[in-house]
């Protein structure tokens, strides 16, 4: 089993009793690529620590267009996989794996256990999801304000970013899910973009020229 204490940031508030409970509550899990692994409506798993890999927080339109709110990277905790103990969440979220994703889980039943009995951990699960609804709003704050081709610049520069690489392997319709359009525009706006000789266009690839 990981090690807990360096995982979890509450862990050192926790009594001895407290951590033995958790400890032998939690459990590793690896999920392949684009596994589905949480929705609101769903089973309530708990809290996840992510060991390597990602995780995406995201939501669905009626219309089925996908939106990325943020990603959930090695090192991380995702909160919103036990969003059963936070009243104040009511709206439907979703979380896949991107790549194969090893995670240590603390099952929402044990957590609440351990929360009622310290006030530091409820302390914790708040402001970690106060600080995520940071990165929600940003992401509104494109979808309302940035142009698709702006979006669409900024999105490559942070995946460049997480890839270390100016020559991106993603799809169109991959980038459409994560800025919460449609392939054909995605599409459109990068023949665009490739036009004005800011991106090279390939076959599952980008590379970024400026």
């Amino acid at each position: 089993m990981e090690n807990q204490a360096s995982l979890f940031s509450f862990w050192e508030n926790l009594t001895t009793e407290q951590k033995n409970f958790l400890a032998n509550s939690a459990r590793t899990e690896i999920f392949p690529q684009n596994k589905l692994i949480h929705r609101t409506d769903g089973e309530c798993r708990g809290i996840m620590a992510v060991i390597c890999g990602a995780l995406r927080v995201y939501c669905v339109s009626d219309e089925g267009r996908e939106v990325t709110l943020y990603r959930v990277e090695s090192g991380d905790v995702c909160i919103l996989s036990a969003s059963c103990l936070m009243d104040s969440i009511v709206f439907d979220v979703l979380i896949e794996a991107i790549g194969e994703t090893k995670v240590c889980l603390i099952p929402s039943q044990a957590l609440h256990k351990v929360e009622k009995e310290n006030p530091l951990v409820e302390l914790y699960i708040y402001k970690n999801a106060t600080e995520k609804f940071s990165e929600v709003l940003w992401t509104l704050q494109q979808l309302l304000f940035m142009k698709i081709d702006q979006r669409i610049t900024a999105f490559l520069h942070d995946e460049s970013l997480r890839q270390k690489s100016t020559v991106l392997s993603i799809k169109h319709e991959d980038i459409a899910k994560e800025i919460g359009s449609v392939r054909e525009v995605v599409s459109k706006t990068l023949k665009y973009l490739e036009e004005e000789g800011l991106v090279r266009l390939g076959r599952g690839k980008i590379e970024i020229l400026k």
